[in-house]
């Protein structure tokens, strides 16, 4: 996997080539503006693994908070309203 960096007005200008270059040649092409890295053009399988490690961080998370919630109780929202002087 080779990275590579391009300027935003050279992606804009050669968009098609750049996504042919993640598309095909297993690259992936870091955007700049103004000397600093703004963003990212990645192939669908990138994307896609990085959503699936996202939803299982997430997944963990919420694990965790459920497991917490279990061991110290909870308290019912119209506590939290009330403590915060809402109806």
């Amino acid at each position: 996997m080779t990275k590579k960096s391009l300027s935003l007005s050279e992606a804009r200008a050669n968009l098609a080539e750049a996504v042919n270059s993640v598309t095909f040649g297993r690259s992936r092409i870091e955007l700049v503006r103004h000397g600093k890295a703004v963003a990212a053009i990645v192939s669908i399988e990138d994307a896609d693994l990085l959503e699936a490690l996202e939803d299982k961080i997430d997944l963990d998370e919420a694990r965790k908070s459920l497991l917490e919630a279990k061991r110290k109780g909870t308290r019912p929202w119209s506590a939290f309203k009330k403590e915060l002087g809402l109806r």
